[in-house]
Order: structure tokens, then C-alpha cells, then sequence
């Protein structure tokens, strides 16, 4: 019965030890994985999915189960590409081997070639329509390129996406409806980021320094000058945790005993998905600097220390807001103006890059115009930031290039969490678009 438990625990690690040799972006298939290990597929498949709870891989849609890389800690909040595809329906033209690269901005292609590459950088997304030359140059700065209006890319833009292992993104979508998606998620992630989780901020098991109950002092004290650290979790032959070993539990012990003897047994654990709050409360309470992340089997996916947990709520606070570039682009046209009756306007003229392909200006810039004259409103009330909770939204006038509008922004009810707002949109003193929409505020401090 050992040897039998002993080599399906042998070869459960050759399967997790072959999917972390694969290339970031990497389909797992189950029936792949048990011809290449040579195991059957109900062991591949219960091996992929403790992969996929210890981050190793995830199943996307559309996409399927693929290799990723361990979350870094800079990363709570940005979206990934593959991620992308799935909020503006697109689909994977090229590079699809960098599809769970993190996107750190996106840059609105409206401008002039030379102009365009100061904004670019790696990990930079460029939404843009049908203009090749800009693909192959953003694709040669890290770039990812998502190219809106339905237009393919060229055979040598695809075939340079797929060494770079950088995606093309195709959506029928047009530039400020995607950008919009686009904002709605970031800003979807800045409201669960609140809710900080054990998995957002754990070294994960394939980085935490372990003991068996079968080791001795000798092996603790030869772990602490290995790793500098003092307190190490002890798991089976199957990694399950059984207990905690620390300074004080050796103190004294002769070096050849066990650590089964001298260790802490049934320790206190988290899962992945505790909140960070409850594991900071849990360890203040109980005195523990470092605590043990399991799995529903109890087997050992990580660790969080007290310092983990107080870097992790620092950070939180000090979260960039990526998602505003489309925001500033359409509202940079237009300028603030008080009104007679203490109220503000925004005055501006519809440019070229805010018409759809009828040459009347897209619905989307006009909501995006509403929203955002509706945020500076509410500011002008009550500091914070703020996110988008629902919107009617009325086009009653079609626009065109040139017209000079006027935007209307009233308050209609503040409480502490959400706001109201009436919205008009004016030409030559018609009525041409309304909206009501509400916002939820979100406190930074």
C-alpha cells in the first residue's frame, strides 16, 4: 500500500514539475499531459486542477486552460490581454502565446506616427484601426495592439506578433467604445481590490521553504541559513500541513530530534480567498507572524507572513488609476465654464476622432462626454473617486464634425456612497442627448 501511495505521489510531481516547464501561455490539455507523463488522464486531471488552484494555470474563456505566470504584487489591479479579448469580444489574431501578459496602459492610436511612439512603451495595449505601419512599430516597442472597426492585420504583422509572443486583438468594436469597456473594467477591478485577498499577496508553495515531520533540528537550523528565516510550516509525505516549527519550539531540543516532536501541531490556516483583513485580524489576535495557505485538501499552497500582510494594505492605497487615459483624451477638448446659476458646463467642438465611419459623432463618446461632465460635478461636491453604477441614456440628435456643443451636468441627489445626476448635451440651444445616470464613490484614504 506505501509503494503504491508513494508512486502516484511521484507522479503527481512529474506533472507539476512538467507544467512549470511550460512557456507562459501554454494550453494544458489533459490528454496531452498523461501521453507525455505517462499517466492516466484522471491523474492529469486531478493534477491540473491543483495547478490551477495554486496559480500555475487558469481556464479562460474562449481560450481554455493555459500557463501563467505566479501574480506579481504590482499587478492587483491590471487587466491581462486574454482578459481584454473577453471584455471587447475580440478575437486572438496573433501572439496568442502573450496572452496572460499584464497590460500596465492603453494608448488611443488618434494622432500622428511620430506622436504616437512617445506614448507606447512595453506592456502598453494600442487601440487602433486599420493602420499597419503602427501595428508593426507598437508591435516592436512591447506593445500589444487591439485593432478596432473588425480590420484584420497583414500575414508579416501577425507572423512578427507570434515571435514576440505579443497579441493582436481584432474587434468590430470602434476605438472609444472599446477604450470605454476597457475604462469599466479597470475601474470594476479598483472597486474588488478593496477586498484584498490571501492569493493577491502569498509566496506560493513552489517558493516556500518547507520541513517533513521526519527532519531534524539539524535540518531546521541548516534551513535557517539557507532561507534567513526562522518559522517554516511541516507537511507530509503528500504536503499536507501538519504543523509549525519555530524558534522557541528547538530551543533546547538535541539536534538530531525529530521535528515531528518539537513542531506546533493543527496549526491555524487560511485558503487563497480569505481576505486579507481577516488573515491581518487572525494573526494580530493569535500572535502568529507567519501563516500557513492550504488548499480544500489541506495541502500546503503558500504562506503569508505579518509583513506580507502589512506591505500588501499598504499597496493597496498606492494603486495607479491606469484607466483614465480615455477620459482626459475626449474631455481635453473641452473647457469648464461656470454657469449663472453656480452650475458648470463644459463647451467643446466635436473632432474628426469622435465620429463613427457614418461621420455623425459615435454614441459612445457622447456617454463617455456625459458620464465624465457628471464625475466632475459630483467633485465639485465631494471628493473621492468614483465609478460608474448605472445610466440611461437619450440620443435625440444626430451631431457631426464641427458642431460646437455644450454639456449640462446637474446634481440631483449626494448621499455618502452614491451620487445622482441629470445630464444634458446642447446644440445651438436644442436638446440633442440626455442622460440620468448614478455613481458609486469610492473612498481612497
Amino acid at each position: 500500500m506505501d509503494t503504491t501511495l508513494h508512486e502516484s505521489l511521484t507522479k503527481h510531481e512529474q506533472i507539476i514539475r512538467y507544467i512549470q516547464s511550460l512557456r507562459t501561455g501554454s494550453k494544458i490539455s489533459v490528454r496531452k499531459i498523461a501521453r507525455d507523463v505517462g499517466v492516466s488522464e484522471g491523474t492529469a486531471y486531478r493534477a491540473i486542477k491543483e495547478a490551477e488552484a495554486s496559480g500555475l494555470v487558469a481556464t479562460k474563456e474562449r481560450i481554455g486552460t493555459v500557463r501563467i505566470e505566479q501574480k506579481a504584487r504590482n499587478n492587483i489591479d491590471k487587466l491581462t490581454f486574454a482578459e481584454v479579448v473577453n471584455i471587447v469580444d475580440g478575437t486572438v489574431l496573433g501572439g496568442a502565446e502573450g496572452l496572460q501578459k499584464s497590460l500596465g496602459k492603453f494608448v488611443i492610436g488618434a494622432m500622428e506616427l511620430e506622436a504616437m511612439v512617445k506614448y507606447i512603451d512595453a506592456g502598453s495595449l494600442l487601440i487602433v484601426g486599420n493602420r499597419v505601419r503602427a501595428h508593426s512599430i507598437a508591435l516592436e516597442l512591447g506593445a500589444g495592439i487591439l485593432i478596432t472597426g473588425g480590420f484584420p492585420a497583414s500575414d508579416e504583422v501577425k507572423e512578427l506578433a507570434d515571435q514576440l509572443a505579443l497579441p493582436i486583438i481584432s474587434s468590430s468594436y470602434d476605438t472609444f467604445t472599446v477604450a470605454s469597456l476597457i475604462n469599466r473594467a479597470i475601474y470594476d477591478r479598483l472597486i474588488k481590490k478593496k477586498i484584498l485577498l490571501v492569493e493577491d499577496i502569498m509566496v506560493s508553495g513552489s517558493h516556500t521553504s518547507v520541513l517533513k515531520g521526519s527532519n531534524t533540528v539539524a535540518d531546521w537550523n541548516a534551513l535557517v541559513e539557507e532561507s534567513g528565516h526562522s518559522r517554516f510550516p511541516v507537511v507530509d509525505e503528500w504536503n499536507r500541513i501538519i504543523g509549525m516549527v519555530t524558534s522557541k519550539d528547538v530551543v533546547g531540543a538535541a539536534i538530531g530530534e525529530k521535528i515531528e516532536k518539537v513542531m506546533t501541531r493543527n496549526p491555524i490556516t487560511v485558503t487563497p480567498r480569505t481576505s486579507v483583513a481577516s488573515a491581518a485580524h487572525m494573526m494580530v489576535w493569535e500572535g502568529i507572524e507567519l501563516l500557513p495557505v492550504t488548499d480544500t485538501g489541506r495541502k500546503l499552497a503558500g504562506v503569508i507572513s505579518r509583513q506580507d500582510v502589512l506591505k500588501g494594505m499598504q499597496f493597496i492605497q498606492k494603486q495607479p488609476q491606469i484607466g483614465e487615459t480615455i477620459e482626459e483624451i475626449i474631455l481635453s477638448a473641452f473647457q469648464e465654464e461656470r454657469e449663472a446659476d453656480g452650475g458648470i458646463a463644459f463647451r467643446g467642438i466635436i473632432t474628426p476622432q469622435m465620429t463613427s465611419s457614418l461621420g455623425t459623432v459615435s454614441e459612445g463618446v457622447l456617454t463617455t462626454l456625459m458620464s465624465q461632465a457628471a464625475f466632475r460635478a459630483i467633485k465639485l461636491i465631494k471628493k473621492g473617486d468614483l465609478v460608474l453604477d448605472s445610466m440611461s441614456a437619450f440620443f435625440l440628435k444626430p451631431l457631426q464634425i464641427d458642431n460646437e456643443i455644450v454639456i449640462r451636468p446637474q446634481v440631483i441627489e449626494l448621499s455618502r456612497k452614491f451620487g445622482k445626476v441629470d445630464v444634458e448635451i446642447h446644440y445651438r440651444q436644442a436638446l440633442v442627448a440626455k442622460a440620468i445616470l448614478t455613481a458609486q464613490l469610492i473612498d481612497q484614504a
